[in-house]
């Protein structure tokens, strides 16, 4: 199966964060390949979760009782996506001798996109059902998970999305609502069920809680510790990540 376009144009635009699997080979510890990368922990995992979100398959795995804290191997994928990377390399010095002058990088690197939003999920669009001026587009990810993004009609027609179209889908931290089993979802909104991977406490402010998807693919969203507590989620815990479909924002190549 080739590599989704998404994650290959990923590679080109931030090469830096596909060298930390160069590091995470070699090291065999998150925590030892982010010193070596010169990232914190917190860092090197955003960059894992990005990467594995874009791919179709994980390109980093878990390792239990891997020593020095935060186990982790590449997966076949994750070898192969850094065997393209050492490839790159090798072009890259080509490429920067074949500007013909510095603002040329500089212009290129105005069009390649950065967000700000924390999950950034690769997928397909699956269907486009219209409602009124807006459209409803359900979104296939990895593994048959799906979400619903709702956007206007002059948006979908702007990014010329159709069936097959290949997107990411890109959803802030705190628009995500962490339920417990008591709670209630939403209806009409996204809800994904997953577990709980890691909560990092904050010295002021909500915790940001890892969900791992069964697909593969990692959630971030924000909870109050008192909301945690209430419904006794803690890492290992089966979790709901609740999220409304207007609050999911597609973006796709230039």
């Amino acid at each position: 199966m080739s590599m989704p376009t998404l994650l290959s144009q990923h590679i080109v635009r931030r090469p830096q964060r596909i060298a930390l699997l160069q590091h995470i080979a070699e090291q065999g510890s998150i925590t030892r390949a982010a010193k070596s990368a010169g990232l914190s922990y917190k860092a090197a995992w955003d960059a894992i979760d990005e990467l594995n979100n874009l791919a179709e398959k994980p390109l980093v795995e878990r390792v239990v009782g891997g020593k020095g804290g935060g186990g982790a191997k590449l997966s076949s994928e994750g070898e192969r996506v850094l065997r393209l990377y050492q490839k790159l390399q090798a072009l890259q010095a080509q490429v920067l001798e074949a500007a013909e002058e510095a603002s040329d990088l500089d212009l290129l690197g105005r069009l390649m996109l950065r967000t700000s939003a924390r999950n950034q999920l690769h997928g397909k669009v699956s269907t486009i059902e219209t409602q009124g001026h807006n459209d409803r587009v359900r979104l296939e990810l990895a593994e048959g998970l799906s979400i619903d993004a709702q956007i206007t009609h002059d948006s979908t027609l702007r990014l010329d999305l159709q069936t097959g179209t290949e997107v990411v889908a890109l959803i802030k931290a705190g628009w995500l609502d962490v339920l417990g089993s008591e709670d209630d979802a939403t209806p009409g909104h996204n809800c994904l069920e997953g577990i709980i991977e890691e909560i990092l406490d904050a010295e002021d402010g909500p915790c940001e809680v890892r969900i791992s998807l069964p697909n593969g693919q990692t959630l971030c969203a924000l909870a109050e510790p008192w909301h945690l507590r209430s419904r006794e989620l803690i890492a290992g815990k089966q979790v709901r990540a609740q999220f409304s479909p207007s609050n999911v924002l597609l973006g796709t190549p230039l």
